[in-house]
């Protein structure tokens, strides 16, 4: 196993500049997945995220095709996807999961008939399915990161209307917020997040850089501010330990990530002062565990406030 040491010499050694842009793309990729995983956890859309992995695999394929940007070539089909669902959703007949059932795994297997064509067709599916560290261009890297700081600002910029429309929609409608674009903006986020980790940890995988780092910090804190600084520090060190353990062991990138967030999260688990099954076991000894603590109290402050902007 190399020690950190030799880890920091290879990532400037001239002859793997992979190593260094693979882990830029990751810990890029999992600070704005945390954030936005917050989101997603909140509203309890994780079926939304795997979905959306799904839906950007058609771009992907495209892209590889014609020998283009595949952060590019994925934002297009999600984006395009993301809207047929929240248009579609409109319809009170069908629930929303049924829509999305049905457009994102179209799209998948659209994708998995266009790079069917392609030659080399095994070793690309697997590389889209699974990640891969080699072969990334200089310019997929300063796509994620303009892509990664526009989702950043977004997110910051309407915070207080995604809240409020996540926590209580009727409310929010009464209060004039438009719940419809609100939804299709956040459908739109999301899918951004995803293709730009899909490179590093793959589609499969990507579901776990949103829900793994966001639910983590949930255990630590009952405000949604300070989750939302959490979430992409927990995102930000599985990816750094997971790319130096799987340069270092030869394991598969996206994977060790992957399970690096499970064993923080865990880890969190047990002994998270307050959420933490330690803590709770010590809370009830003490007598100070019979009734749990409300699931923070400034979401409600939250929704007033973006009330009260429209």
């Amino acid at each position: 196993m190399l020690s950190i040491g030799e880890f920091v010499a290879d990532l400037s050694n001239p002859l793997l500049t992979f190593l260094p842009k693979a882990l830029l793309i990751a810990v890029m990729s999992s600070v704005v997945c945390g954030v936005i995983g917050c989101y997603v956890v909140l509203r309890g859309m994780a079926f939304i995220g795997d979905a959306v992995a799904h839906a950007v695999f058609p771009g992907l394929a495209v892209a590889f095709v014609l020998q283009g940007s595949l952060v590019l070539g994925g934002l297009v089909a999600g984006v395009l996807t993301a809207v047929l669902v929240a248009v579609f959703s409109q319809n009170r007949r069908l629930k929303e999961d049924s829509v999305i059932g049905i457009f994102f795994a179209a799209a998948f297997a659209l994708g998995i008939v266009i790079i069917s064509r392609a030659p080399g067709y095994a070793g690309s599916l697997q590389s889209f399915l699974f990640g891969s560290i080699t072969g990334i261009p200089d310019e997929d890297v300063y796509t994620v990161a303009g892509a990664g700081a526009i989702l950043l600002l977004v997110a910051l910029g309407i915070h207080k209307e995604i809240v409020a429309a996540s926590l209580d929609r009727e409310m929010a409608r009464s209060a004039g917020l438009p719940v419809f674009a609100i939804d299709l903006t956040l459908y739109v986020m999301v899918t951004i997040a995803v293709v730009i980790s899909v490179q590093t940890i793959g589609n499969i995988l990507v579901l776990a850089l949103l829900i793994t780092p966001a639910a983590t910090a949930r255990l630590l804190t009952d405000r949604l501010g300070l989750m939302m600084v959490l979430a992409p520090v927990i995102g930000a060190l599985a990816a750094l330990v997971g790319v130096y353990l799987s340069w270092s062991l030869d394991l598969p990138t996206g994977g060790t990530i992957v399970l690096t967030a499970t064993l923080l999260f865990l880890l969190i688990w047990v002994l998270a002062p307050k959420h933490g099954m330690l803590g709770r076991a010590l809370a009830g000894r003490s007598g100070r565990g019979a009734v749990a603590a409300p699931a923070e109290d400034t979401e409600t402050g939250v929704v007033q406030q973006a009330a009260t902007r429209v």
